[in-house]
């Protein structure tokens, strides 16, 4: 079993101050990105059967935590980790609140403390892309070594096609995402989602399976 090796490169220590303060000077409840209720992504990737019932899922970059709780009401092994200490002690106090045993702690998607092949599942609804252009590689790796071969991850990112002001610097094609991606990962389904009608960003989702051998090279 591998864990975290001392010479993987996490997250910047200006990443981790700014999510740090986002949460100590905003309630989360007040974040524009904040949503009581869980992904339709995830909801969908539980009740079609794409989450295997039962087992391990993390939440990547989990905020206060509604599709952990979602997961663990669901009967799924359910973690989350998250850069931001307030976000996880918002998600561990509505678990609590909920009486729902879930793990949330303190966690770098660029440098995940767990074993290899550790979980059957993972959710990403928007962390990746707030990361720099440059660390999409380095997610890809981690994020590929955590999950089992043949594992399910269900991603969600704002689009390119969102022209508002408010949303992250780096708003990912969906050419991109597979340029980042597809080496260790099968795109089972995309959906684009266009702005909604309370004025929400364009988004993409995508349900993805773990590759158990290499992708084949260019002919």
């Amino acid at each position: 079993m591998h864990l975290r090796r001392s010479g993987r490169n996490g997250s910047s220590a200006e990443s981790r101050a700014r999510w740090k303060a986002v949460y100590e000077e905003t309630p989360y409840e007040g974040l524009p990105w904040f949503d009581p209720d869980p992904c339709p992504a995830v909801e969908g990737a539980v009740s079609e059967g794409f989450f295997a019932p039962g087992t391990a899922v993390l939440d990547i970059g989990c905020g206060a935590g509604s599709n952990v709780l979602f997961l663990a009401q669901k009967g799924f092994e359910a973690h989350g980790i998250d850069l931001s200490p307030g976000a996880v002690r918002a998600a561990r106090t509505r678990a609590l609140a909920a009486g729902l045993s879930v793990d949330v702690r303190e966690g770098d998607a660029l440098a995940l403390e767990f074993p290899d092949g550790r979980f059957e599942g993972l959710v990403d609804i928007g962390c990746f892309h707030t990361l720099p252009v440059r660390r999409r590689a380095d997610y890809a790796r981690e994020v590929a070594r955590v999950l089992r071969p043949g594992g399910s991850f269900v991603l969600s990112w704002v689009a390119r096609e969102h022209e508002g002001e408010h949303g992250p610097p780096h708003r990912p094609s969906l050419g991109e995402v597979t340029d980042a991606l597809e080496v260790r990962f099968l795109f089972m389904r995309t959906r684009f989602h266009p702005p909604g009608d309370e004025a929400g960003p364009a988004v993409y989702d995508a349900w993805l399976t773990r590759r158990a051998t290499p992708q084949p090279h260019r002919r």
